[in-house]
Order: C-alpha cells, then sequence, then structure tokens
C-alpha cells in the first residue's frame, strides 16, 4: 500500500524542494474542461487552435496551478497544509505532448505564523519556463500519514458519438424510400429532411403541400431542401 506523509513545519529547511512531472494529454484538457467549464476554444477546438497565435491546442494556464497545487497539498509540505496566497506568471504555452516538470523550493519561513513562502517552478522537456510564481501556505504543526487514495478511473464519451458512429456504417448502403406522413411541424418535418441529408433515407412527403411548404418556410434549417424532395399532398 502506498501511503501518502507530511512535512511538518520543524522539520521543513529553506531549500527543501519537491516535485512531479506530467505529460499532457487530450483527456487531461478535456477533463479540466469539463469539470472548470472552461471551454475556450483555444483548448478544445482543433480547427480553431490552428488559427490563433499558438497554432495549436494549448492547455488551460491553471492546469499547470492545480499541478502546484497538487505538489504542495502531497509532498510539501503536504496533508495539513493551508494555502492561503499564490501569484503566478505563465511565460510559454504548454501544448499536448509536453511533459511538465512542477517544482516547490522552500523561499522562506515565518515561525511566528507557521507560515511559509515558496517559489513555484513549471519546465517543460526543453528546460523552458512555461510557469513561475510564488505560494503561501501554513505548514502542518502535526504529522500526517494516510493511506495514498486510490482515484477513480475516469472515461470520456464524446456526446453523439455512438450515433454518429451508427450513420457512418450506413454509408455503404442505398438509402431507402420512406413515407413520411404528415410533417407538418418542425421538429417531424427536419427529422425527415436531416435523414436525407445523411443518406438514410429518399423522404416521400405525405401530407398537405401548402402545410408542409408553411413547415418548412418557418424552419430555418428546412428552408434549403424544401422544394427539393417530393411532397404528395393527401
Amino acid at each position: 500500500m502506498q501511503y501518502i506523509e507530511n512535512k511538518t513545519f520543524d522539520e521543513i529547511e529553506i531549500g527543501d524542494s519537491a516535485e512531479l512531472t506530467r505529460k499532457l494529454k487530450t483527456e487531461d484538457i478535456e477533463l479540466f474542461a469539463v469539470m472548470s467549464g472552461d471551454v475556450n476554444p483555444a483548448h478544445v477546438d482543433e480547427e480553431y487552435a490552428r488559427s490563433d497565435m499558438f497554432h495549436e491546442v494549448i492547455a488551460h494556464g491553471m492546469w499547470g496551478g492545480a499541478l502546484i497545487s497538487a505538489v504542495l497539498g502531497t509532498e510539501l509540505p503536504g496533508p495539513g497544509t493551508i494555502y492561503l496566497n499564490q501569484n503566478l506568471s505563465f511565460r510559454r504555452p504548454v501544448g499536448l505532448g509536453d511533459t511538465v516538470t512542477v517544482r516547490v523550493t522552500v523561499a522562506s519561513k515565518d515561525a511566528k505564523t507557521q507560515r511559509l513562502k515558496l517559489d513555484c517552478l513549471c519546465v517543460n522537456q526543453d528546460g523552458e519556463t512555461v510557469i513561475k510564481g510564488q505560494a503561501e501556505v501554513i505548514a502542518p504543526a502535526e504529522k500526517v500519514r494516510r493511506p495514498r487514495v486510490v482515484l477513480p478511473e475516469v472515461h470520456l464519451h464524446e456526446r453523439g458519438a455512438r450515433y454518429r458512429d451508427l450513420i457512418t456504417a450506413t454509408h455503404a448502403l442505398e438509402p431507402v424510400r420512406t413515407a413520411v406522413v404528415h410533417p407538418c411541424d418542425a421538429l417531424s418535418l427536419t427529422g425527415a429532411l436531416e435523414a436525407a441529408s445523411q443518406g438514410l433515407i429518399v423522404p416521400i412527403l405525405v401530407g398537405p403541400r401548402s402545410k408542409i411548404e408553411a413547415t418548412a418556410r418557418d424552419a430555418d434549417s428546412a428552408r434549403q431542401w424544401r422544394f427539393c424532395l417530393p411532397c404528395f399532398a393527401t
């Protein structure tokens, strides 16, 4: 069993350091976006990212900040640490596949308040600084040693992915002639037309021509098809 253990204020010396290394993966960006709600296209839209100043998808800035927090909370000082302040200067972007090493180093101690200041540095695989800053914490006074919690596995599912797989599986098949009865509301009509655009069906619209065409005029997504498909009036 693995354990997580802190260093108390009295055990810590100026110059002590701890670090972790992490390689940025697509799953890291997606999970951070889901957790934070930050869907800035620089992080999650590959097409947009290619056109911005960095020309690639990059990590959220606070992904690196979270790694600093992880070192402080699990390594130095570790469990029992109270985070007070943090300043960060973002020097370079972190792109997919980059390996970031996060290191915190004790810069000062205040015995009266049990506070520490720690220099924080994140460097990439080329030794270039991507983030630097300083944290201020209250160090734990008592020793803590606990079993390291095993985190659950996270599986991200892209919404609509299985639906798209099903559509793709039909591409080799001929579309089926299909009667769509009384498609006089937007949902019924646009559903039939979308199925046609995907090559699933050849829709035969069965119903009052005037109502179907009025529905097409009202449904923006249907306008481009409204006169392109057969419409049989009842």
